[in-house]
Protein backbone atom coordinates (compact mmCIF):
# COMPACT_ATOMS: atom_id res chain seq x y z
CA UNK A 1 0.00 0.00 0.00
CA UNK A 2 2.74 2.42 1.00
CA UNK A 3 4.77 1.44 -2.06
CA UNK A 4 1.88 2.08 -4.43
CA UNK A 5 1.20 5.48 -2.83
CA UNK A 6 4.83 6.50 -3.20
CA UNK A 7 4.81 5.43 -6.85
CA UNK A 8 1.83 7.76 -7.64
CA UNK A 9 3.17 10.87 -5.90
CA UNK A 10 4.92 12.35 -8.97
CA UNK A 11 1.76 11.89 -11.07
CA UNK A 12 -0.50 13.42 -8.43
CA UNK A 13 1.86 16.38 -8.03
CA UNK A 14 1.92 16.99 -11.79
CA UNK A 15 -1.89 16.87 -11.94
CA UNK A 16 -2.13 19.34 -9.09
CA UNK A 17 0.26 21.75 -10.78
CA UNK A 18 -1.64 21.52 -14.08
CA UNK A 19 -4.95 22.17 -12.32
CA UNK A 20 -3.54 25.17 -10.47
CA UNK A 21 -2.07 26.54 -13.69
CA UNK A 22 -5.37 26.14 -15.52
CA UNK A 23 -7.27 27.87 -12.73
CA UNK A 24 -4.76 30.72 -12.71
CA UNK A 25 -5.05 31.15 -16.50
CA UNK A 26 -8.84 31.30 -16.31
CA UNK A 27 -8.93 33.77 -13.39
CA UNK A 28 -10.37 37.16 -14.43
CA UNK A 29 -7.75 39.86 -14.87
CA UNK A 30 -8.14 43.20 -13.11
CA UNK A 31 -8.74 45.99 -15.65
CA UNK A 32 -5.93 48.50 -16.08
CA UNK A 33 -6.88 51.73 -14.28
CA UNK A 34 -7.72 54.63 -16.56
CA UNK A 35 -5.33 57.58 -16.57
CA UNK A 36 -7.93 59.82 -14.90
CA UNK A 37 -10.74 59.46 -12.41
CA UNK A 38 -13.70 61.80 -12.62
CA UNK A 39 -14.24 63.52 -9.25
CA UNK A 40 -16.55 66.25 -10.52
CA UNK A 41 -19.51 65.21 -8.36
CA UNK A 42 -17.55 65.52 -5.11
CA UNK A 43 -14.86 68.12 -5.88
CA UNK A 44 -16.45 70.86 -8.03
CA UNK A 45 -19.44 73.14 -7.33
CA UNK A 46 -22.39 71.80 -9.29
CA UNK A 47 -23.48 74.19 -12.04
CA UNK A 48 -24.72 72.09 -14.97
CA UNK A 49 -25.96 75.10 -16.96
CA UNK A 50 -22.92 77.35 -16.48
CA UNK A 51 -20.96 78.59 -19.48
CA UNK A 52 -17.44 78.23 -18.04
CA UNK A 53 -15.41 78.88 -21.20
CA UNK A 54 -11.88 79.08 -19.81
CA UNK A 55 -9.94 78.31 -16.63
CA UNK A 56 -6.73 79.62 -15.07
CA UNK A 57 -5.11 77.58 -12.29
CA UNK A 58 -2.91 79.44 -9.80
CA UNK A 59 -2.40 79.84 -6.04
CA UNK A 60 -4.47 82.97 -5.47
CA UNK A 61 -4.55 82.76 -1.65
CA UNK A 62 -0.94 81.70 -0.91
CA UNK A 63 -1.87 78.46 0.82
CA UNK A 64 0.29 76.26 -1.41
CA UNK A 65 -2.35 74.75 -3.71
CA UNK A 66 -3.89 75.65 -7.06
CA UNK A 67 -7.18 77.52 -7.13
CA UNK A 68 -9.28 78.05 -10.26
CA UNK A 69 -10.48 81.27 -11.91
CA UNK A 70 -13.29 80.67 -14.39
CA UNK A 71 -14.14 82.90 -17.35
CA UNK A 72 -17.93 82.76 -17.54
CA UNK A 73 -20.17 83.79 -20.41
CA UNK A 74 -23.46 85.38 -19.36
CA UNK A 75 -22.77 85.43 -15.60
CA UNK A 76 -20.14 86.87 -13.25
CA UNK A 77 -16.72 85.24 -13.45
CA UNK A 78 -15.99 82.79 -10.66
CA UNK A 79 -13.23 81.91 -8.20
CA UNK A 80 -13.08 78.31 -6.94
CA UNK A 81 -10.84 77.94 -3.89
CA UNK A 82 -8.98 74.67 -3.33
CA UNK A 83 -8.94 73.01 0.10
CA UNK A 84 -5.54 71.44 -0.63
CA UNK A 85 -6.93 68.07 -1.67
CA UNK A 86 -8.45 69.16 -4.95
CA UNK A 87 -11.89 69.96 -3.55
CA UNK A 88 -13.09 73.36 -4.74
CA UNK A 89 -15.54 75.80 -3.13
CA UNK A 90 -17.07 78.80 -4.89
CA UNK A 91 -16.09 82.11 -3.29
CA UNK A 92 -18.96 84.24 -4.55
CA UNK A 93 -18.70 87.88 -5.56
CA UNK A 94 -14.91 88.04 -5.82
CA UNK A 95 -15.08 89.49 -9.35
CA UNK A 96 -18.25 91.51 -8.79
CA UNK A 97 -21.88 90.77 -9.56
CA UNK A 98 -22.16 91.95 -13.16
CA UNK A 99 -22.47 89.44 -15.98
CA UNK A 100 -20.32 89.83 -19.09
CA UNK A 101 -19.71 87.86 -22.25
CA UNK A 102 -16.34 86.68 -20.96
CA UNK A 103 -14.39 84.27 -23.16
CA UNK A 104 -10.87 83.85 -21.74
CA UNK A 105 -8.78 84.31 -18.58
CA UNK A 106 -5.02 84.34 -17.90
CA UNK A 107 -3.06 84.64 -14.66
CA UNK A 108 0.31 86.30 -13.98
CA UNK A 109 1.98 88.62 -11.48
CA UNK A 110 1.65 91.74 -13.58
CA UNK A 111 2.60 94.30 -10.91
CA UNK A 112 5.51 92.31 -9.42
CA UNK A 113 4.16 92.34 -5.88
CA UNK A 114 4.37 88.57 -5.44
CA UNK A 115 0.61 88.01 -5.81
CA UNK A 116 -1.12 86.49 -8.84
CA UNK A 117 -3.31 88.83 -10.88
CA UNK A 118 -5.94 88.08 -13.55
CA UNK A 119 -7.03 89.43 -16.91
CA UNK A 120 -10.36 88.48 -18.53
CA UNK A 121 -11.47 89.34 -22.06
CA UNK A 122 -15.06 89.52 -23.30
CA UNK A 123 -16.62 89.28 -26.73
CA UNK A 124 -20.03 90.79 -27.42
CA UNK A 125 -20.24 93.35 -24.59
CA UNK A 126 -16.54 94.28 -25.04
CA UNK A 127 -15.84 94.53 -21.30
CA UNK A 128 -12.35 93.32 -20.51
CA UNK A 129 -11.45 93.08 -16.83
CA UNK A 130 -8.17 93.28 -14.89
CA UNK A 131 -7.88 92.28 -11.24
CA UNK A 132 -4.89 92.72 -8.95
CA UNK A 133 -4.50 89.89 -6.47
CA UNK A 134 -4.05 90.67 -2.80
CA UNK A 135 -2.62 87.25 -2.02
CA UNK A 136 -5.51 86.16 0.21
CA UNK A 137 -7.98 85.14 -2.50
CA UNK A 138 -9.40 88.65 -2.87
CA UNK A 139 -8.82 91.09 -5.72
CA UNK A 140 -8.87 94.79 -6.54
CA UNK A 141 -10.62 95.76 -9.77
CA UNK A 142 -8.06 97.64 -11.87
CA UNK A 143 -9.82 97.31 -15.22
CA UNK A 144 -9.37 101.03 -15.86
CA UNK A 145 -5.68 100.30 -16.49
CA UNK A 146 -6.47 98.39 -19.69
CA UNK A 147 -5.93 100.70 -22.68
CA UNK A 148 -8.96 99.64 -24.76
CA UNK A 149 -12.05 97.50 -25.07
CA UNK A 150 -12.71 95.25 -28.07
CA UNK A 151 -14.51 92.18 -29.37
CA UNK A 152 -12.10 89.92 -27.54
CA UNK A 153 -11.96 86.27 -28.48
CA UNK A 154 -8.38 85.28 -27.78
CA UNK A 155 -5.92 85.98 -24.97
CA UNK A 156 -2.27 85.28 -24.30
CA UNK A 157 0.19 86.57 -21.71
CA UNK A 158 3.97 86.63 -22.05
CA UNK A 159 7.05 88.84 -22.03
CA UNK A 160 7.19 89.80 -25.70
CA UNK A 161 9.77 92.62 -25.38
CA UNK A 162 12.07 90.75 -22.97
CA UNK A 163 11.99 93.31 -20.18
CA UNK A 164 11.05 90.77 -17.50
CA UNK A 165 7.37 91.78 -17.29
CA UNK A 166 4.34 89.90 -18.64
CA UNK A 167 2.54 91.65 -21.49
CA UNK A 168 -1.00 91.08 -22.80
CA UNK A 169 -2.09 90.07 -26.30
CA UNK A 170 -5.82 90.19 -27.11
CA UNK A 171 -7.14 88.47 -30.22
CA UNK A 172 -10.10 90.25 -31.78
CA UNK A 173 -12.91 88.69 -33.77
CA UNK A 174 -15.01 91.77 -34.44
CA UNK A 175 -14.58 95.20 -35.88
CA UNK A 176 -13.63 96.99 -32.65
CA UNK A 177 -15.44 100.09 -33.87
CA UNK A 178 -13.62 100.09 -37.19
CA UNK A 179 -15.30 100.17 -40.58
CA UNK A 180 -15.67 97.03 -42.62
CA UNK A 181 -16.65 93.46 -41.89
CA UNK A 182 -13.28 91.75 -42.12
CA UNK A 183 -12.63 91.46 -38.39
CA UNK A 184 -10.67 93.56 -35.96
CA UNK A 185 -7.06 94.31 -35.14
CA UNK A 186 -5.47 92.33 -32.38
CA UNK A 187 -4.31 94.38 -29.41
CA UNK A 188 -0.86 94.37 -27.80
CA UNK A 189 -0.46 95.96 -24.38
CA UNK A 190 3.07 96.24 -23.02
CA UNK A 191 3.56 96.20 -19.27
CA UNK A 192 5.03 99.55 -18.22
CA UNK A 193 8.44 98.96 -16.55
CA UNK A 194 8.15 102.30 -14.74
CA UNK A 195 4.78 101.27 -13.28
CA UNK A 196 4.42 97.49 -13.41
CA UNK A 197 0.78 96.51 -13.66
CA UNK A 198 -0.05 99.47 -15.92
CA UNK A 199 -0.08 99.00 -19.67
CA UNK A 200 1.02 100.90 -22.77
CA UNK A 201 -0.95 100.40 -25.98
CA UNK A 202 1.52 99.13 -28.59
CA UNK A 203 -0.80 97.87 -31.30
CA UNK A 204 -0.03 100.61 -33.82
CA UNK A 205 3.73 100.50 -33.31
CA UNK A 206 4.33 96.76 -32.77
CA UNK A 207 1.74 94.81 -34.79
CA UNK A 208 1.11 94.67 -38.55
CA UNK A 209 -1.92 96.67 -39.67
CA UNK A 210 -4.03 93.62 -40.43
CA UNK A 211 -7.48 92.59 -39.31
CA UNK A 212 -8.65 89.08 -38.55
CA UNK A 213 -11.47 87.16 -36.94
CA UNK A 214 -9.35 85.82 -34.10
CA UNK A 215 -10.65 83.08 -31.83
CA UNK A 216 -7.42 82.09 -30.10
CA UNK A 217 -3.82 83.26 -29.78
CA UNK A 218 -0.65 81.60 -28.55
CA UNK A 219 2.83 82.92 -27.77
CA UNK A 220 5.95 80.76 -28.14
CA UNK A 221 9.47 80.93 -29.55
CA UNK A 222 8.82 79.40 -32.96
CA UNK A 223 12.09 80.24 -34.68
CA UNK A 224 14.58 79.54 -31.87
CA UNK A 225 15.85 83.11 -31.49
CA UNK A 226 14.86 83.47 -27.83
CA UNK A 227 11.80 85.71 -28.12
CA UNK A 228 8.08 85.01 -28.26
CA UNK A 229 6.37 84.77 -31.65
CA UNK A 230 2.61 84.40 -32.07
CA UNK A 231 0.06 82.27 -33.86
CA UNK A 232 -3.48 83.58 -34.28
CA UNK A 233 -6.29 81.05 -34.74
CA UNK A 234 -9.09 82.55 -36.83
CA UNK A 235 -12.68 81.64 -37.63
CA UNK A 236 -12.10 82.75 -41.23
CA UNK A 237 -8.91 81.78 -43.10
CA UNK A 238 -6.03 82.24 -42.94
CA UNK A 239 -4.38 81.28 -39.67
CA UNK A 240 -1.76 83.94 -38.89
CA UNK A 241 1.89 83.55 -37.91
CA UNK A 242 3.69 86.67 -36.68
CA UNK A 243 7.43 86.66 -35.96
CA UNK A 244 8.91 88.78 -33.18
CA UNK A 245 11.86 90.96 -34.15
CA UNK A 246 13.25 90.74 -30.62
CA UNK A 247 11.68 93.72 -28.87
CA UNK A 248 8.02 92.87 -29.26
CA UNK A 249 7.69 94.22 -32.79
CA UNK A 250 5.99 91.62 -34.99
CA UNK A 251 6.06 90.97 -38.73
CA UNK A 252 3.68 88.69 -40.58
CA UNK A 253 5.12 85.35 -41.70
CA UNK A 254 1.93 83.43 -42.41
CA UNK A 255 3.43 82.11 -45.64
CA UNK A 256 5.44 79.69 -43.47
CA UNK A 257 2.21 77.86 -42.60
CA UNK A 258 1.08 75.02 -44.85
CA UNK A 259 -2.66 75.76 -45.04
CA UNK A 260 -4.12 73.00 -47.18
CA UNK A 261 -7.82 73.60 -46.54
CA UNK A 262 -9.99 76.47 -45.23
CA UNK A 263 -10.50 76.17 -41.48
CA UNK A 264 -12.65 77.64 -38.74
CA UNK A 265 -10.14 77.38 -35.92
CA UNK A 266 -10.96 77.94 -32.25
CA UNK A 267 -7.73 77.16 -30.43
CA UNK A 268 -4.04 76.88 -31.22
CA UNK A 269 -1.50 74.94 -29.16
CA UNK A 270 2.26 75.00 -29.67
CA UNK A 271 4.42 72.08 -28.55
CA UNK A 272 7.16 69.74 -29.76
CA UNK A 273 5.07 66.87 -31.10
CA UNK A 274 7.78 64.66 -32.60
CA UNK A 275 10.68 65.18 -30.22
CA UNK A 276 12.97 67.02 -32.66
CA UNK A 277 13.24 70.06 -30.34
CA UNK A 278 11.35 72.27 -32.78
CA UNK A 279 7.89 73.57 -31.83
CA UNK A 280 4.94 72.36 -33.90
CA UNK A 281 1.41 73.77 -34.19
CA UNK A 282 -1.90 72.08 -33.32
CA UNK A 283 -5.12 73.69 -34.60
CA UNK A 284 -8.53 72.76 -33.13
CA UNK A 285 -11.36 73.36 -35.57
CA UNK A 286 -15.12 73.53 -36.10
CA UNK A 287 -17.35 72.67 -39.00
CA UNK A 288 -19.29 75.81 -38.01
CA UNK A 289 -20.17 77.70 -34.85
CA UNK A 290 -22.96 75.27 -33.90
CA UNK A 291 -24.65 75.72 -37.28
CA UNK A 292 -24.70 73.54 -40.36
CA UNK A 293 -21.84 71.53 -41.86
CA UNK A 294 -19.52 74.03 -43.56
CA UNK A 295 -15.80 73.25 -43.12
CA UNK A 296 -13.73 70.20 -42.26
CA UNK A 297 -13.42 70.13 -38.44
CA UNK A 298 -10.43 67.78 -38.47
CA UNK A 299 -7.82 68.75 -35.88
CA UNK A 300 -4.65 69.60 -37.77
CA UNK A 301 -0.99 69.18 -36.86
CA UNK A 302 1.59 71.35 -38.61
CA UNK A 303 5.11 70.02 -38.09
CA UNK A 304 8.08 72.36 -38.38
CA UNK A 305 10.79 71.30 -40.80
CA UNK A 306 14.44 72.27 -40.81
CA UNK A 307 13.74 75.32 -42.95
CA UNK A 308 11.29 76.82 -40.44
CA UNK A 309 8.17 75.97 -42.44
CA UNK A 310 5.18 74.30 -40.78
CA UNK A 311 4.03 71.39 -42.93
CA UNK A 312 0.56 69.89 -42.53
CA UNK A 313 1.20 66.24 -41.61
CA UNK A 314 -2.24 65.60 -40.14
CA UNK A 315 -3.04 62.57 -42.27
CA UNK A 316 0.06 60.68 -41.12
CA UNK A 317 -0.04 61.74 -37.47
CA UNK A 318 -3.57 62.29 -36.10
CA UNK A 319 -6.69 60.11 -35.90
CA UNK A 320 -9.47 61.26 -38.21
CA UNK A 321 -12.33 63.17 -36.60
CA UNK A 322 -15.66 64.66 -37.70
CA UNK A 323 -16.56 66.27 -34.38
CA UNK A 324 -15.90 69.96 -33.67
CA UNK A 325 -13.47 71.08 -30.96
CA UNK A 326 -13.93 74.35 -29.10
CA UNK A 327 -11.10 73.50 -26.73
CA UNK A 328 -8.41 71.06 -25.75
CA UNK A 329 -4.93 70.88 -24.30
CA UNK A 330 -1.55 69.19 -24.48
CA UNK A 331 -0.29 67.14 -21.54
CA UNK A 332 1.59 63.91 -20.84
CA UNK A 333 -1.42 62.01 -19.49
CA UNK A 334 0.21 58.56 -19.59
CA UNK A 335 3.47 59.81 -18.03
CA UNK A 336 5.78 58.34 -20.65
CA UNK A 337 7.71 61.56 -21.23
CA UNK A 338 5.95 62.50 -24.47
CA UNK A 339 3.28 65.20 -24.91
CA UNK A 340 -0.19 63.83 -25.65
CA UNK A 341 -3.32 65.59 -26.91
CA UNK A 342 -6.75 65.99 -25.32
CA UNK A 343 -9.64 67.24 -27.44
CA UNK A 344 -13.06 68.43 -26.46
CA UNK A 345 -15.66 67.00 -28.81
CA UNK A 346 -19.07 68.36 -29.81
CA UNK A 347 -21.30 67.04 -32.59
CA UNK A 348 -22.15 69.71 -35.17
CA UNK A 349 -24.75 70.08 -36.65
CA UNK A 350 -26.67 69.67 -33.42
CA UNK A 351 -24.25 71.03 -30.78
CA UNK A 352 -24.56 67.73 -28.91
CA UNK A 353 -22.23 66.85 -25.99
CA UNK A 354 -19.71 64.09 -26.70
CA UNK A 355 -16.99 62.16 -24.88
CA UNK A 356 -13.70 64.01 -24.48
CA UNK A 357 -10.98 62.37 -26.60
CA UNK A 358 -7.42 61.41 -25.67
CA UNK A 359 -4.67 60.90 -28.26
CA UNK A 360 -1.47 59.18 -27.09
CA UNK A 361 1.89 60.10 -28.61
CA UNK A 362 4.20 57.26 -29.68
CA UNK A 363 7.20 59.48 -28.96
CA UNK A 364 7.71 60.37 -32.61
CA UNK A 365 4.66 62.56 -33.10
CA UNK A 366 2.21 59.91 -34.24
CA UNK A 367 -0.95 59.82 -32.18
CA UNK A 368 -3.48 57.05 -31.57
CA UNK A 369 -6.91 57.28 -29.98
CA UNK A 370 -6.48 56.20 -26.34
CA UNK A 371 -9.78 57.52 -25.01
CA UNK A 372 -10.99 54.24 -23.48
CA UNK A 373 -7.76 53.81 -21.53
CA UNK A 374 -7.72 57.43 -20.41
CA UNK A 375 -11.20 58.65 -19.47
CA UNK A 376 -14.21 57.11 -17.74
CA UNK A 377 -17.46 57.23 -19.67
CA UNK A 378 -18.74 60.10 -17.53
CA UNK A 379 -16.46 62.64 -19.23
CA UNK A 380 -19.11 63.92 -21.63
CA UNK A 381 -20.11 67.51 -22.27
CA UNK A 382 -19.88 70.52 -24.51
CA UNK A 383 -16.25 70.79 -23.51
CA UNK A 384 -14.46 74.11 -23.86
CA UNK A 385 -11.00 75.35 -22.88
CA UNK A 386 -9.00 73.32 -20.35
CA UNK A 387 -6.34 73.82 -17.67
CA UNK A 388 -3.66 71.40 -16.45
CA UNK A 389 -2.07 71.33 -13.00
CA UNK A 390 -1.58 69.29 -9.84
CA UNK A 391 -4.62 70.34 -7.80
CA UNK A 392 -4.54 67.56 -5.17
CA UNK A 393 -0.84 67.70 -4.30
CA UNK A 394 0.14 64.19 -5.42
CA UNK A 395 2.69 65.50 -7.98
CA UNK A 396 0.61 64.17 -10.87
CA UNK A 397 -1.06 66.56 -13.29
CA UNK A 398 -4.84 66.85 -13.19
CA UNK A 399 -7.27 68.21 -15.76
CA UNK A 400 -9.95 70.89 -15.32
CA UNK A 401 -12.35 71.07 -18.29
CA UNK A 402 -14.63 74.02 -19.02
CA UNK A 403 -18.04 73.57 -20.56
CA UNK A 404 -20.74 75.48 -22.41
CA UNK A 405 -24.05 74.77 -20.70
CA UNK A 406 -22.68 71.54 -19.25
CA UNK A 407 -20.90 70.85 -15.98
CA UNK A 408 -17.26 71.91 -15.73
CA UNK A 409 -15.34 68.73 -14.92
CA UNK A 410 -12.36 67.87 -12.76
CA UNK A 411 -10.31 64.76 -13.53
CA UNK A 412 -7.57 63.68 -11.17
CA UNK A 413 -4.56 61.97 -12.71
CA UNK A 414 -3.60 58.57 -11.37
Amino acid sequence: MDSMANDHRPLLLALALLTASACHAQAPQEPTPQAFRDVTATHVPQAPDLHALDIALADFDHDGDLDAALAVEGAPNRLYVNDGRGRFAWREGVFGQRAHDTEHVRAADFDRDGHVDLVFVAEDDRVHQFFLGRGDGSFVDASARLPAMSVGNGLAVGDVNRDGLPDILVGNSGNSGEKGEDGGRNLLWLNDPRRPGWFVAATDTHLPAIKNKAQGVALADLDGDGDLDMVVATEAPPTRLLVNGGKGRFAEASDRLDQVTPLETREVHIFDANGDRRPDILLLNLTSNAGKWEKDPQARLLVQNGAGRFVDETAQRLPANRFSSWGGTVMDFNRDGHPDIILGAIAVPGFAPLQVRAYANDGKGRFRDATAATFPGTVVGRSWSMAVGDVDGDKIDDLFIGGWGTQARLLLGR
